[in-house]
């Protein structure tokens, strides 16, 4: 679903899981992207972690994906860190309760950058960068 986003979006996938190593720990991030953007700006390149958030615990849900979040942009910034990091999220998802006062503090705070997607169209509604860069 995201991946077929990220394609129609004009992103090449160079990753599907992402492998990053950090030490002695192993993680995967669900993608690897990039694509060429303006010359100037050279590639752009990202990685993104999917979530579905179809557990009851939302909540719960949002506990574990900015853990790996943090992680991951951790990870990223000493291996890749010209690739910056994004958590997928769906529309509904989004609109319900990423708008709630607590959530976006946090996200705001951890500069959580965002892949907001419409499941049944499979397309990027909207990108949120909070970061310029993985650190």
């Amino acid at each position: 679903m995201v991946k077929s986003a990220l394609v129609q979006d004009g992103w090449t996938i160079t990753h599907d899981p992402f492998p990053i190593d950090y030490g002695d720990v192993q993680m995967q991030i669900d993608l690897g992207a990039e694509r060429l953007v303006a010359a100037k700006r050279g590639d752009e390149k990202i990685a993104v972690e999917v979530k579905s958030f179809i557990d009851p615990s939302t909540i719960s849900e949002f506990h574990t994906a900015l853990g790996q979040f943090l992680n991951y942009r951790s990870a990223l910034r000493a291996n890749e860190p010209e690739r910056i990091p994004y958590l997928a999220v769906p529309e509904d998802t989004y609109e319900e309760f990423f708008r709630l006062r607590f959530i976006q503090e946090v996200t705001q705070e951890h500069r959580l950058n965002l892949l907001i997607y419409n499941v049944k169209q499979e397309a990027i509604v909207q990108w949120i960068k909070l970061s310029n860069t993985a650190n």
